[in-house]
């Protein structure tokens, strides 16, 4: 099996809501990486996406044709609520998501209403900005249990042979109070983000080590700082399931709202 290839499993900082396709300064560094970031990367054949934006009491897969959007957001300028993005959907992948999780024993269900959140649009419109690529969205469990979600990203790894791309749409760090807060300690947040760096990317780490760590996240430096709920984190461990054994590689770094956040791809 060692010469099929596979695709990769990217975790990125999807940004404060719209800001990443609005301008925003402190997004910039971001929207830059993003942007060119699909020429590194093999051409998938269809995108998984799993969104801090959305949470069921059971993994719920997107399983329309046509998806749509939501502007799940409120409170910015006009043209946020102008933005498109008309990809399509995957019956198909959302069935295979669907077995894949079963055999697995999770119990799972299709949902033919659901649109695509921000944490889905607003990161594929810089990265494939010609909404060519189908795309379904798998959602967080409401119960936010880490190693739930590890075992969650554990089960999906088959779909890296089928050339389908996972992607986790979180914030490595996400602390609304903080992002907004002009006097705020940004070196609190950059102790987390070391550890976290350290966790998915330092080789001298095994699987089951970077497993222990990220399911006691929480007894990291500043951990409730940074996220004081972990639904922007989790979509993390689902990366580091679906990533298996070999370290992610820290392909993003910088300061979004004065925070330290950063990305991570397994190939």
């Amino acid at each position: 099996m060692s010469d099929i290839l596979l695709a990769p499993v990217l975790f990125l900082p999807h940004g404060g809501g719209p800001l990443p396709l609005l301008g925003e300064p402190s997004h910039k560094p971001f929207v830059d990486w993003l942007s060119t970031l699909a020429p590194n990367l093999p051409r998938p054949k269809a995108i998984l996406v799993i969104s801090a934006h959305w949470e069921t009491p059971v993994p719920s897969v997107t399983a329309s044709e046509d998806p749509g959007i939501v502007h799940d957001y409120y409170g910015f300028p006009e043209a946020a609520y102008k933005i498109e993005y008309p990809v399509k959907g995957s019956p198909a992948l959302s069935r295979t998501v669907i077995a894949l999780l079963k055999q697995q024993g999770m119990l799972a269900v299709q949902d033919e209403l659901r649109p695509l959140d921000h944490g889905v649009f607003v990161p594929l419109t810089l990265l494939y900005p010609n909404a060519d690529i189908p795309c379904v969205q798998l959602s967080l469990l409401d119960h936010l249990n880490p190693e739930t979600h590890i075992e969650l990203g554990e089960a999906l790894r088959e779909l890296r042979k089928k050339g389908v791309l996972i992607i986790g749409s979180g914030l490595s760090f996400h602390n609304l109070k903080v992002f907004f807060d002009r006097q705020a300690d940004g070196a609190r947040g950059e102790q987390f983000d070391q550890w976290l760096t350290d966790t998915c990317c330092a080789p001298n780490h095994s699987y089951a080590a970077r497993c222990e760590r990220l399911i006691n996240w929480e007894t990291a430096p500043e951990a409730r700082y940074c996220h004081p709920r972990e639904e922007h984190l989790l979509p993390l461990h689902v990366c580091l399931g679906a990533g298996g054994d070999a370290p992610a590689e820290h392909v993003f770094s910088d300061y979004m709202l004065r925070q330290k956040v950063s990305g991570y791809l397994w190939r």
